[in-house]
């Protein structure tokens, strides 16, 4: 699975400044959980950003919620177009990165029902205990820890995607695949399959390719930022440069030199990103 990141234009704001730290969840939530991302921000006036399609969905849990137009708390459905975020205020909160399966089990509806949206995580769960526990923990370590108990405890509980589905899934996620190709080995038409992907993830499979393949070029460009377009290009699976420039500009609303180098708030580093 490839990392996540939040695209940050220079021409849209100067990077945030506060404190962020990044962990990885219990290795038994590997498949669930990408990774969880704390903050506490102070309050630097207003802010916004967009933030990129991701192959994730980003369930902010706030600890001292900015003053924004989202709900406190909230969920953030897979997109295929970018977001543009805007808040005023502190805040202080942490951000888990879940993958569909992770959501799936975690809220128990079909994700299409979530895609390009952005709702109160309560409208789906009560987690107010938790948010109350992480709150009084002393620091932030002991906060993820108490999200790897909760989540492994929900998760255990939770519903699983259909067979094929994480199949084809797991299959996007490591690597570029054709969808038709994906559709014969599971032995269904490719209608059939993109019918089943779409409701239970929330987008078709052609989508998810595109999404991830943007995803492992930001990881890349965080970890070589000194590469040059062409060859981010070419070790990104695109066609060419300008294949390159068309699909940032689809899904981020930038152009590779206005997202900059390195890409974004933060690419946490993910299994093969």
């Amino acid at each position: 699975m490839g990392g996540w990141s939040l695209v940050v234009p220079r021409r849209d704001i100067v990077r945030a400044p506060g404190e962020r730290v990044l962990r990885l969840p219990h290795p038994s939530l590997a498949a669930h959980v990408s990774s969880y991302v704390a903050h506490d921000l102070p309050d630097a006036g207003p802010n916004s950003w967009r933030v990129t399609p991701l192959s994730v969905l980003i369930w902010v849990i706030d600890l001292e919620a900015p003053e924004r137009a989202m709900p406190e708390s909230p969920l953030l459905g897979l997109r295929d177009r970018p977001l543009l975020a805007e808040q005023t205020g502190a805040s202080q909160g942490i951000a888990v990165a879940l993958t569909p399966l992770g959501a799936y089990g975690l809220f128990g509806i079909p994700l299409r029902e979530l895609t390009n949206s952005v709702i109160a995580a309560s409208d789906l769960m009560a987690s107010g205990l938790l948010t109350e526990r992480l709150a009084e923990a002393e620091d932030w370590p002991e906060r993820f820890r108490l999200l790897d108990e909760y989540l492994m405890e929900k998760l255990a509980r939770g519903p699983e995607l259909s067979a094929p589905v994480r199949y084809a899934w797991d299959r996007l996620s490591a690597a570029p695949v054709r969808v038709d190709a994906l559709a014969d080995a599971i032995g269904w038409s490719r209608q059939h399959l993109n019918a089943r992907f779409r409701a239970q993830i929330g987008l078709n499979p052609k989508t998810i390719g595109r999404i991830t393949r943007l995803n492992r070029v930001m990881a890349l460009l965080n970890r070589a930022s000194s590469l040059g377009w062409a060859e981010v290009a070419h070790l990104g699976g695109y066609s060419d440069q300008a294949h390159l420039v068309r699909e940032f500009r689809a899904l981020t609303g930038c152009s590779p030199t206005e997202v900059g180098k390195p890409a974004g708030l933060f690419v946490p580093p993910g299994h093969g990103a």
